[in-house]
């Protein structure tokens, strides 16, 4: 029953950790051509971050057949497009100011964040 129970808290920090405090890894754009990977239940990188001022746009790779990864959202942007299986998407973005900008799925289970500077 002990070990039922240890298995079981184990497993809850283990999805709390995966959904709410795992940090990938940071890009910063260097360029015009920034790409974000949607496979595995993440987008790599998640973390972006952007000159302030600047409109840019962002291609997002969709390899994750996942129903919850065909849509992606910045909702302060009030930008909703859908991903095609496969495929790229060009996502253009306006000048922003310095702040942060979440993006995710429509349920939330894929979390990314720019970092506008």
């Amino acid at each position: 029953m002990i070990i039922v129970n240890l298995a079981g808290a184990l497993l809850i920090a283990l999805i709390a950790w995966w959904f709410w405090f795992y940090k990938s890894k940071s890009s910063t754009k260097l360029d015009d051509k920034l790409v974000v990977h949607v496979e595995d239940g993440v987008y790599q990188p998640a973390r972006i971050k952007l000159d302030s001022g600047r409109a840019t746009t962002i291609q997002f790779v969709r390899k994750d057949a996942s129903p919850c990864s065909a849509t992606l959202e910045f909702p302060e942007l009030n930008i909703i497009e859908e991903l095609p299986l496969n495929s790229t998407r060009v996502i253009a973005l306006p000048a922003l100011q310095p702040g942060e900008y979440a993006f995710h799925c429509q349920m939330q289970m894929y979390r990314g964040l720019l970092l506008v500077e």
